[in-house]
């Protein structure tokens, strides 16, 4: 066991929990006060949910040997998991990487929930979530990162869950606001742009354990994706700010802090393959493909209330494809496009299709199943989507003022 890459995994494992409270409060800021705790509690739920799904039966179908596909169920439980196990070729305990790993299968679902704030109801929502992770989730992650994938042995680059992560989440999202349809009051102004910062921030920091620490070890790799990260994150939030200067006179805080995520997202995929070049290149794209997608958003008719695709879909195709472009021998040890091969491009797309096509598929059937289930439904009442979801769903509101005052 290599105790400084464990030390290093343990703190990177920390680093991306602590990414979900941080979208909750991105998300959370952006929402009508009267939808706070609502928003919250999504991602804050996902977190118990998630946890013990994962150590049950999630790691062992994502990882466990299984086939192209998806993972059998021989390690249910972590059963035959010794504490002294390492994973792999590598020196961190293999209970720790199942550790690590459940902290990206807790963001994820947390993700979709930002298309479907104000009027997604709370208990169909941990239904889901067992479900999307046992059935989308896992058996993406398995193609992908698991040895015996069918889309890691075809050689798709994903360092970090461009696809995994990213575009499988915001297709979901994007079927599920479909589904559910559009709020009965559409449009709103940011309640707590204080929030969205704090969110956006705690995400920038949180994502340095979710790339750098997808090296798995503390090394030059770990190091390089680190400030890849960094600053795909800076020139997202730089380009987006830039386009609201010129566009409306004014640079939107909301819009920095977006940009910022949407450079987060795109870098991920990428950060472990591409030099600081091709991280500012991808950031710069991220944040552009982003702003523009949320103003499309509006004439498509999709009610997808905190643009999950236009920032987390958009970019994380845009990523997913990037690597294949700018990808680096010297970094990553496989060349890119601009280092002479091409096919490597033509791989990240198959990835990206698959993953569209799996997780919209696979997504619409769960949120039609959970539709039907006596005692679920996807929506609350009209009455309660008035009233909001905090009151309704949770008895609590966010603000209250003292009758004294």
């Amino acid at each position: 066991m290599n105790t400084g890459d464990t030390a290093w995994l343990l703190a990177a494992s920390a680093l991306v929990l602590f990414m979900t409270p941080g979208l909750a409060f991105f998300c959370g800021g952006l929402v009508r006060g009267r939808n706070a705790v609502s928003t919250i509690m999504y991602s804050f739920i996902t977190m118990a949910v998630v946890s013990v799904v994962w150590v049950l039966w999630g790691y062992s179908l994502a990882f466990a040997p299984g086939g192209d596909f998806i993972g059998d169920l021989s390690q249910f439980a972590l059963a035959g998991i010794a504490i002294d196990a390492t994973w792999g070729t590598t020196g961190i305990p293999t209970l720790l990487f199942v550790t690590f790993q459940m902290m990206f299968a807790i963001i994820t679902p947390a993700l979709i929930t930002g298309a479907l704030v104000e009027r997604f109801k709370f208990t169909t929502y941990i239904v889901f979530l067992v479900l999307w992770i046992t059935f989308v989730y896992a058996p993406i992650a398995h193609w992908v990162w698991a040895d015996t994938g069918w889309l890691f042995k075809m050689g798709v680059l994903d360092f970090a869950g461009g696809t995994v992560v990213h575009i499988n989440a915001a297709v979901a999202a994007l079927v599920g606001a479909m589904i559910i349809g559009k709020r009965h009051y559409p449009g709103l102004e940011p309640h707590n742009v204080p929030y969205v910062m704090l969110g956006a921030g705690v995400l920038w920091f949180g994502w340095f354990g979710f790339n750098g620490g997808s090296a798995l070890a503390a090394n030059g790799l770990a190091v390089s994706a680190f400030l890849s990260t960094n600053t795909a994150a800076a020139a997202g939030a730089l380009a987006w700010g830039v386009l609201s200067q010129m566009r409306n006179g004014r640079m939107s805080a909301v819009g920095v802090a977006t940009g910022a995520v949407a450079g987060l997202v795109a870098i991920t995929p990428a950060s472990g393959f591409v030099g600081i070049i091709g991280a500012i290149i991808i950031g710069i794209g991220a944040g552009a493909i982003g702003y523009f997608g949320v103003l499309l958003r509006p004439k498509l008719g999709l009610d997808d209330s905190l643009d999950v695709f236009a920032v987390h879909g958009l970019g994380g195709i845009w990523g997913a494809l990037a690597t294949g472009i700018f990808a680096m021998t010297a970094i990553g040890k496989v060349p890119g496009l601009l280092e002479g091969n091409p096919g490597q491009l033509g791989i990240q797309f198959v990835g990206v299709i698959a993953t569209v096509l799996y997780s919209g598929i696979v997504s619409a059937i769960i949120f039609k199943v959970v539709d039907v289930i006596p005692g679920l439904g996807l929506r609350p009442s009209h009455s309660d989507e008035a009233q909001g979801l905090d009151i309704t769903a949770h008895g609590e509101r966010a603000y209250v003022q003292d009758g004294a005052d």
